[in-house]
């Protein structure tokens, strides 16, 4: 079942807060950035976001579940979507642990 924007947009709305956030479709999902890093996944209207040190010492009650199958598991975010302040301080911490993003390689031209 894929995620409906209506969802995503929501999710957005909660943690509007913690940077410049965006969302992308993939594959029929979304991928949510904050300041141009990949944070989260929603997958199947469920929020779930990379997995840090800094996130997992945060999560009171933590639940770890891959967003799709084959994938790595990530924080499953429940109710405390709810908690915008709350979601909101997640984030920041996450993105602050996560890597840049790496720089994208330019196609070059066939002649």
């Amino acid at each position: 079942m894929a995620s409906n924007k209506e969802y995503v947009e929501f999710v957005v709305d909660q943690i509007e807060n913690a940077g410049q956030i965006t969302f992308k479709k993939m594959f029929g999902e979304y991928g949510i950035y904050a300041d141009g890093k990949l944070f989260a996944l929603v997958c199947d209207n469920k929020l779930f976001i990379k997995p840090t040190e800094a996130g997992r010492a945060f999560i009171k009650d933590l639940v770890e579940a891959p967003p799709y199958p084959g994938a790595k598991p990530s924080f499953l975010i429940g109710d405390q979507l709810e908690d915008r302040d709350w979601i909101s301080h997640l984030v920041r911490i996450s993105i602050e642990e996560l890597p840049e993003p790496k720089p994208k390689k330019k196609k070059s031209k066939e002649k």
